[in-house]
């Protein structure tokens, strides 16, 4: 240890000498070199031997130390004089370098404002954006307040490079201290921003507001038509990713008309031809999203046809070319969209064929595609994959396949001869684990179809040996139950089955005592030993509840009222069908909507497994399809999403009347009212301590501390510090779960703006106000 102390103190000792060393250096060749060693290292698409490429033409190491670890943080005065030389290239390796220990030692970079509002007025645009970049990753409160005159000028700067850098400025000052941003108006900046003739602009405005508007409870991102069509005339000349943010903004218009979300969805459908995958699956989204406005049934098949060539191209070209785990998150995407609509992929099922040298887990993805996708004219199809899947060397793709097979029959009506035939052949082939799972799908087949094909109990009598798992055990227990007046040794095979009741499985002695009671119900002398054998058993020997509790109301109707034991055991069973399988409508249109995300991947909403996430649901309009307005009701019934924070939850005090009227709409066409500084409600004393208090949320000022009640717990809001507490709470979220926050707007409220839970909104436990707003004060 004490010798990398002492080579660390040695290098930085040489670093610093030649920093300082500024003779015969006049074009900075030198010190650029230096930089190079200490913040970066060299560039990997460079040519060379690794030897080479650690070396440059002085012959010096260039392996960046603060890039590996080392603390470079006593170079500091060498460096920041370093900020001075107008070079762009030291300029960029400086502001590195402030940025990386801006985080561990904030009290150094005081000594660079200066440099850095320098910069940020600098003739060079490219500098001045670097400038306010730099100051927005640095979260010193010296350096946010520094920041905020700079940063007015650049979102009017003349350079559009300028413009869209502090559109993302503004993002990022905003995880920093949201209070600054709605108290300079920032919003409405951004908001003006919309209107620039630079796509790119655009493109990082919406980006920006989007971003915000994820993470705040009081600022909803909503667009109107005008807006909305302007976005889509500027996605033509944005970059790839531009239009990847426009088309995510377009997620949060709602169209009034249907008339509006069909020529919406026309003008974006252009960007289903799009090279890049993320515009693609981005554009199908929001397709997907306006078809919920979408009356008329024509359009949405048209659309949906739309929707079908891209998605097999993509799948075919470009998701085929990439990894397995890009092709998976593909397949996910598409398991979603054939549940919602079926109609989009139904002619392709051909292109989700397994290959023999795919993954388990992408052969699995395909598998419930090409379930999904099975209908009437492609089932022989379809069943000849899937009888080839079955001879497959992977047991788990095996399982899965022979019972594709078995829910096909249960799918399609039609089908159900040729599945069991395939599936008897699957039989004869007397491989274990194909038996066991082929027994199990006959008899969800036998149940959905009785008296059709009970013919083919001699064969699956004949492999009993082959069944040692406890489902296909209970499934062949059930068939001799069920059919025991038709099996004729069906009490010796049951007694066989007995000889090892003790040592089975709940699953398997649950099956057996059912079973046995029908064979003494339909053949009262075969069964007269079993019974009292198998009840003996349930009733005395085994621990199990259910199968205890069970055992005694078997005995008693048997000995008390036979009629209503046969009434009972052998009643009507209902129906099998796959609906059961489907999931569900309200959750499935939600998913929908988080399409690209890893929401997609887990089958859940993101606020189930993201910290800090918040769902995201259809917004209610007249031109809202009836099934979509059901999701949309059932999303308004939903609990209140849980708050995280480490003080315990509290009651907010209801708003005055007068504080309900702080704060103004800055909504599209709206004219926005006074903020509670314009109005003089807060006198300057009061501004400072609340800025101090927002640079540093989780601390109190002495004043609210004295204030407080004694017996008053710690997250209890006083009447000065309810907001800070909230606000608090607000910060303590992760900042790094932003791409998978969601956006909410009117979470918890009943149409026409009011609290669900009444006049008073005590009963409310969503996102509560913020700084005494209400929920629709700062609508975009």
């Amino acid at each position: 240890m004490a010798d990398a102390k002492l080579f660390t103190r040695g290098k930085i000792q040489e670093l610093r000498a030649e920093l300082q060393a500024d003779k015969k250096d006049k074009n900075f060749n030198r010190r650029k070199t230096v930089l190079k060693r200490v913040v970066r290292l060299p560039c990997p698409a460079a040519r060379g031997t690794p030897a080479e490429l650690a070396t440059d033409h002085f012959g010096n190491q260039q392996v960046a130390s603060m890039t590996m670890g080392q603390d470079m943080s006593p170079l500091y005065p060498d460096i920041l004089a370093c900020l001075s030389i107008q070079v762009l290239e030291i300029k960029k390796m400086v502001y590195l370098y402030l940025v990386n220990y801006a985080r561990v030692k904030p009290e150094m970079v005081k000594h660079a404002l200066p440099g850095l509002l320098s910069d940020a007025n600098d003739r060079n645009a490219l500098i001045r954006a670097l400038a306010i970049r730099t100051m927005s990753y640095i979260p010193v409160p010296e350096v946010l307040r520094a920041l905020i005159e700079p940063l007015h000028h650049c979102l009017k700067d003349r350079d559009p490079y300028v413009r869209k850098t502090a559109c993302i400025c503004v993002a990022k000052l905003y995880i920093h201290d949201r209070r600054i941003v709605e108290k300079e108006d920032f919003i409405m900046a951004l908001k003006d921003l919309l209107m620039d003739p630079n796509p790119t602009v655009i493109a990082n405005a919406v980006a920006a507001l989007t971003e915000i508007s994820e993470r705040s409870d009081n600022i909803h991102l909503r667009l109107n038509g005008d807006i909305a069509r302007r976005l889509v005339r500027a996605m033509g000349e944005a970059s790839e990713w531009g239009q990847t943010y426009i088309l995510e903004s377009l997620m949060y218009y709602v169209p009034e008309e249907q008339q509006d979300a069909e020529l919406l969805a026309e003008q974006i459908s252009i960007r289903l031809q799009h090279s890049n995958s993320a515009v693609v699956l981005t554009t199908i989204k929001v397709i997907l999203y306006l078809m919920n406005y979408m009356g008329s049934q024509s359009v949405v098949e048209e659309m949906c046809r739309k929707l079908s060539p891209p998605l097999v191209l993509r799948f075919q070209v470009t998701l085929l070319s990439s990894g397995y785990e890009v092709q998976y998150v593909a397949l996910r995407n598409i398991y979603l969209i054939i549940q919602r609509r079926p109609s989009v992929l139904r002619n392709d099922v051909k292109v989700f064929f397994c290959k023999y040298n795919d993954p388990i887990y992408v052969k699995l993805a395909k598998l419930e595609i090409i379930y999904r996708l099975a209908n009437e004219r492609n089932v022989e199809q379809v069943l000849a994959e899937l009888k080839e899947y079955a001879s497959e060397v992977d047991i788990e793709f095996v399982r899965k396949s022979v019972r594709a097979i078995g829910r096909l029959a249960i799918k399609i009506s039609s089908a159900a001869d040729l599945c069991i035939s395939v599936l008897l052949a699957l039989v004869k082939t007397k491989i274990n684990y194909v038996v066991q799972e082929a027994i199990v799908v006959i008899k969800d087949i036998f149940r959905r179809y009785p008296n059709q094909y009970e013919g083919i109990i001699g064969t699956l009598c004949e492999n009993l040996d082959a069944l040692d798992t406890p489902d296909a055990k209970a499934a062949m227990i059930w068939i001799l139950g069920q059919y025991a007046d038709r099996i004729e040794n069906s009490d010796e095979l049951l007694d066989d089955f007995l000889f090892t009741f003790l040592e089975e499985p709940v699953e398997v002695q649950l099956a057996l005592l059912t079973a046995t009671v029908k064979l003494f119900i339909k053949r009262p002398t075969a069964g007269q030993e079993l019974v009292p054998k198998v009840l003996k058993w349930a009733t005395e020997d085994v621990d199990n509840p259910d199968l205890r509790d069970r055992g005694y109301i078997y005995w008693r109707l048997l000995s008390t009222d036979p009629a209503a034991a046969t009434n009972i055991v052998l009643s009507e069973k209902p129906t099998i069908s796959t609906e059961s399988e489907a999931m569900d409508r309200g959750l499935l249109d939600r998913l929908l909507l988080n399409v690209g995300t890893l929401a997609s991947l887990y089958g859940k909403e993101p606020h189930m497994f993201v910290r800090g996430a918040r769902p995201k649901f259809l917004h209610d309009s007249p031109a809202l399809t009836p099934e979509a307005k059901e999701s949309y009701l059932e999303a308004l019934r939903l609990p209140a999403m849980p708050k995280i924070a480490s003080a315990p939850p509290v009651v907010p005090p209801k708003p005055s009347r007068q504080d309900s009227d702080i704060g103004g709409d800055y909504g599209m066409g709206v004219a926005p009212s006074q903020t509670a500084a314009a109005a003089n409600l807060i006198d300057e004393e009061e501004e400072e301590e609340e800025e101090g208090t927002a640079l540093n949320p989780n601390a109190l000022s002495s004043a609210d501390a004295d204030d407080r009640p004694a017996s008053a717990p710690l997250g209890t809001p006083t009447t000065a510090g309810a907001s800070t507490a909230l606000e608090g709470e607000e910060d303590a979220l992760d900042p790094y779960a932003s791409l998978a926050r969601m956006s909410m707007d009117g979470w918890g409220l009943a149409a026409g703006g009011q609290r669900a839970g009444g006049e008073t909104g005590y009963e409310y436990e969503g996102p509560q106000p913020v700084n005494g707003k209400r929920m629709d004060d700062l609508l975009l």
